[in-house]
């Protein structure tokens, strides 16, 4: 009896169906037409105080560049940062800009950041953008890369224009001004 059902288990095996695997054959993919939009908004990151936005998540053992900043060499942070359309923290807030910063210059100082800019408000509720880029926080200005977007800015590329407001070398809070050009789907 035991051989007739391995006999049975072993046919059934080879005469079952293939599948098709992870994936199947499609036609090629083609977008709708790019759209562009323009952004401006401000970013409050601050570092300071009992209810801070930005939180040191890690540190280096020890560190020999910037120790006496708030921002030493080799530091990580964990943002959740408002956005708000004008630049003091009681303006509209249309979102938050979720992600880590890293603080990277040895010689000068500058940052490594990600950050994913939700917006929770108006037209683009429910979408966001990421950027991914170098900022040297020395420099007033400068430009962040996009990398991508979901919802309304799905597959977005770009760039975001960012302008040092205010910003307090002793706390390490700043408020950043942000024009942000999107190419998306």
């Amino acid at each position: 009896m035991e051989g007739r059902l391995v006999l049975a288990l072993i046919l059934a095996v080879c005469t079952a169906i293939p599948c098709h695997g992870y994936y199947s054959e499609s036609k090629p993919y083609v977008p709708p037409a790019e759209k562009v939009t323009q952004l401006y908004f401000f970013l409050h990151d601050t570092v300071s105080g009992k209810d801070p936005s930005a939180v040191l998540v890690a540190h280096p053992n020890f560190t020999t560049a910037f120790n006496n900043t708030p921002l030493p060499f080799g530091s990580v942070f964990a943002t959740d940062d408002p956005l708000t359309v004008g630049p003091n923290l009681t303006s509209e807030v249309i979102g938050n800009a979720q992600g880590l910063w890293a603080s990277t210059g040895q010689d000068v100082m500058s940052l490594v950041v990600y950050w994913d800019f939700g917006f929770t408000q108006g037209k683009f509720n429910g979408s966001s953008f990421s950027v991914f880029s170098r900022e040297p926080v020395t420099q007033l200005e400068h430009e962040l890369a996009v990398v991508g977007g979901r919802g309304e800015f799905r597959m977005a590329k770009g760039f975001a224009k960012i302008k040092t407001y205010f910003a307090d070398l002793t706390t390490g809070d700043g408020i950043l001004e942000c024009n942000v050009t999107l190419v998306h789907y």
